[in-house]
C-alpha cells in the first residue's frame, strides 16, 4: 500500500510539473534617475511582485502594461533615502542609499549585432562575451554601474547560412531585449544600482519602444511609446555629480545646426544644474575618432563639437561615452574635459588604430596624451583616490590592462 501511494505521489507530481504553467521570469534592479533611486521589474507574471523595504512590505506600481510585442509587465517603485534594504520577490538587491560611490563600473555597446553585412555569432561566447563581462563586473562588487548606451542590436534575422546565430530573435520586442540585455546582465543587475544612458540604437526608429518601456528615466506614456529627445538630468553624490544627456540622435558626419542649438542650450544649462566636480554621461563622444581610415580619423561628432565648444562649464571634468567599440581615454591640449570611451562591452569591435593618440587632431582639437585600445572586449572600473580617480580597463575575464589616473581635466595613462 505504501509503495502504491508513493508511486501515485511521484506520478501526480510529474503530471503537475509537466502541465502547470511555467514559473514567472522576473528581472529586477535599482536605477538612478531624475527623481532619485527607484526599483524596476520586468516580469511575465500577470502582476507586480511583492517588495520589501527594510522590514516593511510594500507594493510596486505598473509602469508599462503588456503590449503586442512586449507581453511583459514593467513595474516601478521609488526608494527613499532612509531605506537601507530592498528585496523583490524574496531576492535582495543592492543595499541603498548610494551617497558616495567609490567603485563605479562602466560598460557599453553590449548587444549582439545582426544587421546587413554585420552578422555576429551571438551563440559563441568568444564572439559575443557580454554575459561573461557582466559576471566579471559583478565579481568586482562595484557601488554603481553605468551603461553608456546601445543595448539593442538584433535588428534583422540571422541568415540561414550562419550557424552562430541560428534561431535568434530580432526586432524591437521583448525576446530580443531579454536576450540582448536582461538575461546576460542578470547577475550584475542585482549587485549595484545602475545609471542607464540612451544610445543611438535606442532611438525611436530602432529600439525606442523597449528603451522607453523598461529603462528610460522618465515615465512611460502608452499613447506616445517613444520620445525623440529626453531632457538632461543630474544625479548628485558626495563630491561628484553625474549629468546624463540624451545625444542619441546627434548627427555625426555633418553639422546639424538645429540639433546643435538644442544641445548647446543643454550644455550651457549644466552650469546651473551642477556644482562641484561633474561628469557628463552621453552615448556619443565629441572629439574622439572610432577608426583611422586612409590617413583620416572618422567618428568625431561635428554637431556636438559645435554645441559644446566654449559652452561646457569648467566644473565638467570628464565625458563618459560609448558608441565607438573600443576603450579610449583622451586628454586635450585645449582646456576640455577628459574623454573616456568604454564601448567594448560585446558588439563587433572597431578595427585597428594607433594605440598612442598623442598628436591626433580631431575636428580642430589636438590630443595631448591618452590611450587607445581597439580590438579587445572588456569593461572599465573607476576607483576613487585621495586625488582624482583611477580608471582601469579589464578584459572579459576581469584581468586588468590599461590604467589612467584622472585628476581634474588630465589623465595620466599607462599600459599594464
Amino acid at each position: 500500500m505504501l509503495r502504491a501511494s508513493l508511486c501515485f505521489f511521484v506520478v501526480s507530481f510529474d503530471l503537475i510539473a509537466r502541465f502547470s504553467p511555467a514559473a514567472a521570469e522576473t528581472f529586477k534592479w535599482l536605477q538612478l534617475g531624475p527623481s532619485g533611486l527607484e526599483a524596476r521589474v520586468v516580469t511575465d507574471a500577470p502582476g507586480c511582485p511583492p517588495m520589501q523595504l527594510d522590514e516593511t512590505e510594500t507594493s510596486m506600481t505598473v509602469r508599462a502594461s503588456p503590449g503586442e510585442t512586449f507581453p511583459v509587465t514593467v513595474c516601478a517603485a521609488p526608494i527613499h533615502s532612509n531605506v537601507h534594504s530592498v528585496a523583490i520577490a524574496g531576492v535582495s538587491l543592492a543595499s541603498p542609499p548610494v551617497t558616495d560611490p567609490k567603485r563605479i563600473a562602466v560598460i557599453g555597446d553590449t548587444g549582439c549585432r545582426l544587421k546587413g553585412d554585420h552578422i555576429q555569432a551571438c551563440d559563441d561566447p568568444a564572439q559575443w562575451p557580454f554575459a561573461a563581462i557582466a559576471e566579471a563586473v559583478a565579481r568586482q562588487k562595484p557601488d554603481l554601474v553605468v551603461h553608456v548606451g546601445d543595448y539593442y542590436y538584433r535588428e534583422a534575422p540571422c541568415p540561414a547560412a550562419v550557424a552562430g546565430c541560428a534561431g535568434s530573435p530580432f526586432g524591437d520586442n521583448w525576446p530580443v531585449w531579454r536576450t540582448d540585455f536582461f538575461a546576460a546582465a542578470d547577475p550584475l543587475l542585482k549587485v549595484a544600482p545602475w545609471v542607464f544612458v540612451r544610445g543611438n540604437h535606442e532611438v525611436c526608429s530602432r529600439g525606442g519602444e523597449g528603451w522607453n518601456r523598461m529603462l528610460a528615466p522618465y515615465a512611460f506614456d502608452a499613447a506616445a511609446i517613444c520620445k525623440t529627445n529626453e531632457d538632461p538630468y543630474v544625479v548628485k553624490f558626495a563630491g561628484l555629480t553625474l549629468a546624463v544627456m540624451d545625444v542619441s540622435k546627434a548627427k555625426e558626419n555633418e553639422l546639424d545646426e538645429a540639433q546643435a542649438q538644442i544641445y548647446r542650450a543643454q550644455y550651457s544649462a549644466l552650469a546651473r544644474m551642477t556644482s562641484g566636480p561633474t561628469w557628463v554621461l552621453q552615448h556619443r563622444p565629441i572629439w574622439s575618432p572610432g577608426v583611422e581610415f586612409a590617413g583620416h580619423f572618422l567618428g568625431d561628432n561635428k554637431t556636438l563639437a559645435s554645441a559644446a565648444t566654449g559652452v561646457i562649464p569648467s566644473n565638467v571634468m570628464l565625458i563618459l561615452s560609448g558608441h565607438h567599440h573600443l576603450f579610449q581615454t583622451l586628454t586635450y591640449e585645449s582646456d576640455l574635459p577628459v574623454q573616456v570611451v568604454a564601448g567594448n562591452g560585446g558588439d563587433f569591435l572597431n578595427p585597428g588604430s594607433p594605440t598612442d593618440p598623442a598628436g591626433w587632431v580631431i575636428n580642430g582639437v589636438k590630443v595631448k596624451s591618452g590611450i587607445d585600445l581597439p580590438g579587445s572586449f572588456g569593461f572599465s572600473i573607476l576607483e576613487k583616490q585621495s586625488q582624482g580617480w583611477r580608471l582601469t580597463n579589464f578584459d572579459t575575464l576581469g584581468q586588468p590592462h590599461q590604467s589612467c589616473l584622472i585628476d581634474g581635466r588630465s589623465a595620466n595613462c599607462v599600459a599594464k
